[in-house]
């Protein structure tokens, strides 16, 4: 593929077609103030938009780096074709029904595919999107309205949405925008590839990404190292679900690892940041422009009101933000600024009695910045009236923000209750404009530093269909050859089972073979003695049982489970585990591979991790067996990688001493 910054960066540009929608690019070109040629190109008419068309591209007088193709879709596939052979630098390819109306039209796919071949090396973006808005440079190819205004840094927003996009570039929250570019159905360059491109632009500070679906995942790994390198954050909202093969949900792993966890799980191991709505991550961009990443989730709050302050408070429940207290240094500063009779404490409610002192405003609020706190908010509503009574919290902001250095935000309870002229003012003294308080709070969470080192790639997973579903016999000593730690077993006939079990040792745990969820089918006996075995095992009435010795020191009962997702690789998921695995729902996901340390800290992420611990005085478990025993799975599903779906031991009987797998299930081709 070509170089897509020539296009982003053009100096000279086309437009083929002379519809409206390419009539509004040559204008929107005039009134950013592009200042190379635009030649329009169109067969029958000789001026569009008030410049003299070329009847072909073939009668340009150069090779073009930049060309909006607004003409149907089997003209676009020949217009693309001619652009390649004389080298222009690359295309937005506006029209429609291409793959993206393949459920309607069987020759949609065929008409993208031709799109691509014609293209060549010559990028492309789309078919089926706007192209591309360049603020830095006064360049598009944009044939719609757009909110973006000429910068001299700031982010750049990748979409698959055009009019997300468009959404996006409206906005009202004085985020510098430097780059907005959609990719559509990404027929040839894709979403990592452009933001891999953008990473070239040191004007470039942040990048916003909408995501529909990652595509190739190699491509994103390589975006997250180069992004690293750079020290260029990525934010992502993630929507959509993948096209996870989902051959029969026959384990809790499957109805737990969804499309989503995959999701998660890619954007986890690359240290890409995810929020959940727009405005979040217009917040968090903004953050990220103005302050860079910040350190961690220790905050301070200030504002004239306890119910602000409440409110902050409740509000970063579940955040994972804290509130550390106010230290003895804080205190002085503190009380020196506001005197007696202000209660003091993080957050921190200071009343009125500074108000209109911009100086004393500052020296109270600097006492709520220091080495443990990684940003500091001040709750400011500008009233919509008149503002002009706030000038002092604007002054006192800036004051702080140049005597500290440290991250500092002023906070509007509502988004529109932060006017666009003092954010700007704000912005660049350093503080960062919140508006929202629940935005702020997700921004700041967000935008947090990841160290997520070097990861190693994320193992592809294979393609066979799975077919067979291995007893629970066959799947644990299966799994025993890579290492994982099984209960003395043997499977037999209800008959024989009193004479094949013989060697084993009492209390014993009888199963139903051939069953999927054995205790929701009353096919489970425990604490059997040898003397009723096989009266159990006639009992249960299935064709052949598993005898077993049963595991009775119990710390913890644990959920390991590998789910192969076509879309994001192979899913690791752990958690709480039992008969209660999908009601409590404490897991976490990861993408193989995973090292015995990725391992250790999912542990500890979650909520059972205390009790692995030992909680409240109890015996803890031995954490070194628990990790190798999901490593004896890992070891298992990497080699067979071609073939294994499904995955499943739940549950894992922890111990003090030992980690026993005492349920096993496999789904494999």
């Amino acid at each position: 593929m070509g170089d897509v910054m020539r296009m982003m960066r053009p100096r000279s540009i086309a437009v083929v077609g002379g519809g409206a929608w390419c009539a509004q690019v040559v204008q929107q070109l005039a009134q950013f103030g592009f200042d190379g040629p635009v030649w329009p190109v169109h067969p029958r008419v000789a001026v569009v938009a008030g410049l003299g068309a070329y009847p072909t591209v073939g009668d340009l007088p150069d090779a073009p780096d930049a060309v909006f193709v607004g003409v149907n879709r089997h003209a676009t596939v020949e217009v693309v074709r001619a652009l390649a052979a004389m080298a222009a630098g690359g295309a937005v390819c506006f029209a429609s029904g291409f793959s993206e109306a393949a459920a309607e039209d069987d020759g949609a796919a065929d008409m993208q595919a031709a799109l691509v071949a014609a293209a060549g090396d010559m990028p492309i973006l789309g078919p089926n999107c706007y192209g591309f808005i360049n603020a830095l440079d006064g360049a598009l190819l944009w044939p719609d309205q757009h909110g973006c205004v000429p910068v001299a840094r700031g982010v750049a927003l990748l979409t698959q949405s055009s009019n997300i996009a468009i959404n996006l570039t409206m906005q009202q929250r004085a985020l510098p925008v430097a780059y907005a570019v959609t990719c559509g159905n990404m027929a040839q360059t894709t979403q990592a590839q452009i933001a891999m491109a953008l990473l070239d632009d040191p004007r470039v500070t942040a990048i916003g990404l909408h995501i529909e679906g990652f595509g190739a995942l190699p491509a994103w790994e390589a975006l997250a190292a180069r992004a690293r390198v750079r020290g260029v954050p990525l934010v992502a909202v993630k929507v959509g679900a993948s096209d996870q093969a989902r051959q029969a949900t026959v384990s809790h792993t499957a109805s737990l690892a969804g499309s989503d966890a995959g999701a998660q799980a890619v954007l986890d191991r690359l240290g890409i940041a995810r929020v959940r709505s727009l405005p979040d991550l217009l917040e968090t961009l903004k953050l990220l422009h103005v302050n860079g990443p910040v350190a961690g989730g220790r905050i301070a709050s200030i504002s004239c009101s306890g119910g602000e302050a409440s409110l902050m408070a409740d509000m970063a429940l579940g955040a994972g933000l804290t509130f550390p207290p106010v230290t003895t240094a804080q205190a002085c500063a503190l009380r020196a600024a506001l005197g007696p009779m202000v209660a003091l404490g993080n957050p921190l409610d200071y009343h009125t009695y500074i108000w209109r002192d911009a100086d004393a405003m500052a020296q109270a609020w600097q006492g709520m910045t220091g080495d443990g706190i990684d940003m500091t908010l001040s709750v400011v509503d500008y009233p919509v009236t008149d503002a002009s009574d706030w000038t002092c919290a604007t002054e006192a902001a800036l004051a702080v923000r140049a005597a500290t250095g440290r991250p500092f935000g002023v906070v509007s309870t509502l988004p529109e209750l932060m006017p666009r002229d003092v954010a700007h003012e704000l912005m660049q003294g350093g503080v960062v404009p919140f508006q929202g308080m629940g935005e702020a709070l997700a921004a700041i969470r967000a935008a947090r530093t990841r160290d997520v080192g070097t990861p190693a790639p994320i193992c592809p997973p294979g393609t066979r269909a799975p077919t067979r579903t291995l007893s629970e016999a066959e799947a644990k000593d299966a799994l025993a050859a890579h290492g994982l730690n099984v209960p003395g077993h043997v499977a037999t006939t209800p008959a024989r089972a009193a004479t094949d079990a013989a060697h084993l040792c009492a209390p014993l745990a009888v199963k139903g073979l051939g069953l999927a969820h054995k205790t929701d089918a009353g096919a489970v006996r425990l604490n059997v003695g040898a003397a009723d075995l096989e009266q159990a095992a006639q009992d249960i009435g299935t064709d052949a049982v598993l005898v077993e010795e049963m595991v009775r020191d119990s710390v913890a009962e644990l959920l390991i489970g590998v789910v192969r997702d076509d879309a994001h690789g192979f899913v690791l998921t752990l958690g709480t585990g039992g008969v209660l695995t999908e009601l409590l729902r404490d897991t976490t996901a990861m993408l193989l591979p995973v090292t015995g340390a990725d391992v250790a800290a999912a542990l500890d992420r979650l909520t059972i991790g205390a009790v692995l611990r030992g909680y409240r005085g109890a015996r803890p478990a031995d954490v070194d067996s628990i990790v190798a025993a999901v490593l004896a799975v890992q070891d298992y599903v990497l080699a067979q990688r071609d073939r294994v779906s499904e995955v499943e031991i739940n549950p894992l009987i922890c111990t003090p001493t030992r980690a026993v797998a005492v349920d096993a299930l496999i789904h494999t081709a």
